[in-house]
């Protein structure tokens, strides 16, 4: 995992994840912010969630993380899941992608997309 940028955020991103979402953004062709929570479900009962989100959907009460101008969205509710989480990303070719490094997980599957806490 590479180095996490601002490490006093509740939702960290290394560099490579704020590179390649800013690159996925800039497909989208809006400025958009990237939500992420959680829900039930997946393997192990919670499953990490994810998306481009407008910037006018942004609620009172969702914690929002500045990265450069890039804003990192999530609500309340999850980040009491979530709070310390790294978001990673790694090109490789097997088992690259997005990652999570979720400090309050007490289980997780193999495929690192859901936890149980």
């Amino acid at each position: 995992m590479t180095q996490a940028t601002q490490q006093q955020r509740g939702i960290q991103m290394t560099d490579a994840a704020l590179q390649h979402v800013l690159a996925l953004r800039e497909k989208h062709g809006e400025d958009l912010c990237l939500r992420v929570g959680v829900r039930q479900g997946g393997c192990s009962g919670m499953s990490y969630m994810m998306d481009f989100a407008k910037l006018d959907s942004i609620a009172e009460h969702d914690e929002v993380y500045d990265y450069e101008g890039f804003q990192v969205v999530c609500d309340r509710k999850s980040l009491l899941y979530l709070y310390g989480l790294v978001l990673d990303y790694s090109d490789a070719l097997i088992g690259g992608g997005f990652q999570f490094t979720n400090p309050n997980a007490n289980q997780t599957c193999g495929c690192g997309k859901s936890f149980g806490a």
